[in-house]
């Protein structure tokens, strides 16, 4: 019998484990998961917020759990695999969402060594460890898909004019992690190919941040310059990022590998 729309996307008995599940972006891709499904692990370094999320996830749709991990820590990483697999049986998806980026507010020339290599660390490093740990389990998976969370800025240059005075310029070390990341993907997804996992990045745009508003020109200087330059006008919402990690945890891109998906309202379109 073929498989319609709706079982393709069907993530029903399936374990999702979100890093930096609880922030902004990490938040919605728990509830999509959870929406259509599976049972979601929300993992990050502060235990209370990611069970305060397990929790509201556990009521509204199936089981969730909470992990408390540093991405950065190999020893952290393990015990976070082990704790999933001995609450759930195994891992089916892997979302590396979790960062640490350095550097914003500091002008290129007073970067230290330690900020770049930190950002690099809680980048690039952080979905190594994620990806070697849970891959075993992968494995054992029939539905094994790993999403990392890229950038435009692992793609594009950010337009530096358009900050104003909001501190929050794009800082070079973000940007080259996060091309690392996609290019760790790329390269991944070619070497696991072969045993049915799939491995793919979405590098969203900006998503407007409620938590902002009190940074100086975020809403009056930043965020109508960021909306000028998007073809679609505006920036991501609290559902923007929804859709997409469905559709690459779900066999709904089953014959899809090694790509990068842009979600930015068409910022690097022209």
């Amino acid at each position: 019998m073929t498989e319609t729309i709706w079982d393709l996307f069907d993530l029903e008995g399936r374990v999702a484990v979100v890093t930096g599940g609880y922030g902004q972006l990490g938040s919605q891709m728990c509830d999509a998961l959870a929406e259509a499904g599976a049972n979601v692990v929300v993992a990050a370094r502060t235990y209370e917020k990611c069970a305060e999320k397990a929790d509201a996830l556990s009521v509204e749709h199936n089981e969730a759990m909470a992990v408390e991990v540093d991405v950065t820590d190999e020893g952290s990483v393990e015990r976070m695999v082990e704790e999933v697999v001995d609450a759930f049986g195994g891992i089916d998806i892997l979302v590396n969402n979790a960062y640490d980026a350095r550097g914003y507010g500091v002008d290129f020339e007073e970067l230290t060594v330690e900020e770049w290599e930190r950002t690099l660390e809680g980048c690039v490093t952080q979905a190594f460890l994620c990806a070697q740990n849970a891959l075993p389990h992968l494995r054992e998976s029939d539905y094994g898909s790993i999403v990392n969370i890229g950038s435009i800025y692992g793609v594009v240059a950010p337009d530096h004019r358009m900050y104003g005075d909001a501190d929050i310029n794009n800082p070079p070390t973000y940007g080259a992690a996060k091309a690392g990341v996609i290019q760790f993907t790329r390269w991944l997804a070619s070497y696991v190919a072969d045993e049915g996992i799939r491995v793919n990045s979405v590098s969203p745009g900006g998503f407007y941040s409620e938590e902002m508003e009190g940074v100086e020109d975020y809403t009056d200087v930043f965020v109508p310059e960021y909306e000028f330059r998007t073809p679609l006008g505006r920036m991501g919402d609290e559902t923007d990022m929804k859709g997409i990690i469905v559709y690459l945890a779900s066999d709904a891109s089953k014959w899809m590998t090694g790509q990068n998906i842009l979600l930015d309202g068409g910022w690097t379109t022209w």
